[in-house]
């Protein structure tokens, strides 16, 4: 886990940062990522993914599926767009990114989706992350999913996951175009105590309540099935956690 640093920083320090290369790319992560209120009990990280990198990093502020969970897939990023690597050709095993550092259990984590080219015949999904952890051969916590399509055959899944590769349980679901997302859509899921509620747009679509897991990590996911290309036709284009 990555411990969060206090900075203190002065005006000369300041100017100083101003002028390193790269800052105008740093000002786009408030990697005061793990920035903490007076009392160091809450976090907030916002980021428009200003980097091209595979995987996401962002200064050690992220976590794997791959690199700490093996059997899961990566999150890449390319300026201004997270997305998936994985192959589709294993199912479930999800690209996850999730964010570095402890976390207080009271968790929001917000989105906006990129989706272009969408199909019928595909099953690309965006999904957001809750109390959730990785290690080799173990993921663990909530995820929301949400298909990118606005058809009858769209839908959107709580969904908590047990630890081996292939290994969830469904905890709630919604099917139609109302729990499927198109370009542009803001998606939020909040955990507070043990009760998960996800909206889309600012509107309620979900609603459970699981006390499996009491801590963990928010992040991001990505999910393709019955395709081996298209992955940067989905994805997010901005992120914000906080507990």
């Amino acid at each position: 886990m990555v411990n969060t640093m206090r900075v203190f920083i002065t005006a000369g320090t300041v100017l100083a940062i101003a002028l390193l290369p790269g800052f105008a790319a740093m000002r786009c992560l408030r990697l005061a990522a793990a920035s903490a209120d007076a009392s160091g009990k809450h976090r907030t990280y916002s980021t428009h993914f200003p980097r091209a990198e595979n995987p996401v990093s962002e200064g050690s502020n992220w976590i794997n599926g791959e690199t700490a969970g093996i059997d899961w897939a990566n999150v890449r990023t390319t300026p201004g767009f997270a997305f998936g690597t994985e192959s589709g050709k294993v199912k479930y095993d999800d690209s996850t990114a999730l964010l570095a550092g402890a976390w207080g259990p009271d968790q929001t984590v917000q989105a906006t989706v990129r989706s272009v080219n969408q199909k019928t015949d595909v099953y690309e999904e965006v999904e957001l992350r809750l109390r959730s952890g990785l290690s080799a051969h173990e993921a663990t916590g909530y995820e929301i999913d949400f298909r990118c399509s606005k058809t009858e055959k769209a839908y959107s899944e709580i969904v908590r996951w047990n630890g081996p590769l292939g290994d969830f349980t469904y905890l709630k679901r919604g099917s139609g175009a109302r729990y499927g997302v198109k370009n542009g859509d803001a998606l939020k899921a909040t955990m507070i105590g043990s009760v998960i509620t996800v909206y889309v747009n600012g509107e309620q679509t979900l609603q459970v309540s699981d006390d499996t897991y009491k801590d963990g990590s928010p992040g991001i996911g990505f999910y393709l099935q019955e395709a081996t290309r298209g992955h940067d036709d989905y994805g997010f284009t901005s992120l914000e956690a906080s507990d």
